[in-house]
């Protein structure tokens, strides 16, 4: 019998998740990939986004949770998302299944020519371009291995440890101070959206 974790037990109140916002940046990754991609590696692409875009803008492209898994750390619900089968008899599509296949040999693809960027900024967009450009070329091991250096990562033994929002922000050099602020303000924005819900 296989042990299933779900990782939505590890913070008491995550962020608001933006499966369209997720959807999108992958799909801008894709589109620069040529439309396939390992997709460990577009994880490890979404991941490195959120992670600049929290310290540029002081917040993330997804408002996913993080979790440090055996090949580096992830975006919980993404992942969850990207891999799940989708249910027999499920009225519609996912927003993430409407534009991207389930995983073929360890690979995603787009499944249309066009996808959305409504929900996405030109700064978010040019934090996705930019690690596209730095990251983009390497191939999944490599950008695997690569995420194992980050100092946010813990080896998780098999399983999955949660990884904060401030600690990413402490690892890039932000004070105590000011990943304080920017977390509060990110809980602050999470309420607000649960209020108007």
């Amino acid at each position: 019998m296989t042990l299933v974790m779900k990782t939505e037990t590890f913070q008491p109140m995550p962020l608001r998740y933006r499966e369209d916002r997720a959807t999108q940046a992958a799909g801008r990754f894709l589109r620069l990939r040529g439309g396939t991609m390992s997709y460990l590696k577009l994880m490890k692409l979404l991941y490195f986004a959120d992670r600049q875009a929290l310290v540029e803008l002081g917040r993330p492209i997804s408002y996913d949770m993080y979790v440090s898994m055996p090949q580096g750390p992830v975006l919980s619900r993404t992942l969850d998302v990207m891999t799940e089968e989708p249910e027999p008899h499920a009225d519609q599509l996912s927003y993430w299944r409407s534009f991207i296949s389930e995983p073929h040999d360890w690979e995603v693809s787009l499944l249309c020519d066009e996808i959305p960027n409504d929900q996405l900024s030109r700064a978010e967009e040019q934090i996705l371009d930019r690690v596209f450009e730095k990251y983009g070329r390497l191939s999944r091991w490599e950008i695997r291995d690569l995420s194992h250096k980050l100092p946010e990562w813990h080896d998780p033994h098999g399983s999955c440890v949660p990884i904060t929002i401030k600690e990413i922000l402490l690892h890039q050099g932000l004070s105590e101070e000011d990943a304080r602020a920017i977390v509060e303000a990110l809980g602050a924005e999470n309420y607000a959206d649960q209020l108007a819900s």
